[in-house]
């Protein structure tokens, strides 16, 4: 009997931890699809992932991304460009992913970033990253997919024996600095590919650091205790209520709608 392998699509792919999503995916049995923007990038991949050509900022460019997968993992990062990258990469490319799929239904894994519920700290003020990351966990919340979000602390600060992972909830750990967290890129991209098939880690979103200690070698004993974040909120479970969707602008707003509208039309 020939079984047919699930394909996941790595959104994000030429990055430092998309990369190594790549990597992972193949190691567990995905077969792994890459978005890649600039094709003189994909000779970094592995040879056995398929590469397809699209931008996230160009919807048009995306049909043949998403076309027969059944999981999407998003390591989008918009580092150094500033308001205008935030909202156009870590939200808007996060929006016209799900846009693309339409009523289908896939697994996600997003990942975004321990602190992003802080709004008043300097990294946000200037880049207003937090809040559009946020708003990308909204986005994936109001899809009705079925998802985990994952939030990392800071990548690669990790000492060689730091490697026992702790998940967190509530978003509590804002100095702004490494004292918040660290985590390894490597287990970053395996926790997020590990979710993808874990029951135990459906609906969840946490913070993801690691202290000293061995890697675990159990992912579903490590999501199990995590709490769900409640049904239709948008939010995550224990997140500061400080982004008031009143007080959003009209076009994040409108996207909500939108993507309520398309999970509701995919349910009839």
């Amino acid at each position: 009997m020939t079984v047919t392998r699930k394909t996941v699509l790595v959104v994000g792919a030429t990055g430092s931890i998309g990369r190594l999503v790549v990597e992972e995916a193949i190691r567990q049995g995905y077969a792994v699809r890459a978005l890649v923007r600039n094709p003189s990038r994909a000779g970094q991949l592995s040879s056995q992932a398929q590469v397809v050509l699209g931008d996230v900022t160009r919807p048009e460019t995306l049909s043949d991304a998403v076309d027969g997968i059944d999981a999407v993992v998003f390591t989008l990062g918009s580092d150094g460009a500033g308001k205008v990258g935030a909202e156009n990469v870590d939200y808007g490319g996060v929006r016209n992913v799900l846009r693309a799929l339409g009523p289908r239904t896939v697994r996600i894994a997003l990942m975004t970033s321990i602190g992003v519920t802080n709004r008043t700290g300097s990294y946000n003020r200037s880049t207003e990253s937090h809040d559009w990351k946020r708003r990308s966990e909204r986005l994936v919340r109001a899809s009705g997919m079925p998802y985990t979000i994952v939030r990392p602390g800071w990548f690669d600060y990790n000492s060689p024996n730091e490697h026992k992972l702790v998940l967190l909830q509530g978003d509590e750990r804002q100095a702004g600095n490494s004292s918040d967290g660290v985590i390894a890129r490597r287990q970053i991209a395996e926790v997020l590919v590990q979710s993808l098939g874990s029951d135990q880690a459906l609906r969840k979103t946490f913070e993801l650091v690691a202290i000293k200690g061995p890697a675990p070698d159990d992912f579903d004993a490590l999501f199990a205790p995590l709490d769900a974040d409640p049904p239709g909120a948008l939010d995550g479970v224990r997140d500061n209520p400080n982004q008031p969707l009143e007080e959003e602008p009209k076009r994040v707003r409108d996207d909500l709608n939108a993507m309520l509208a398309q999970r509701t039309a995919a349910s009839h």
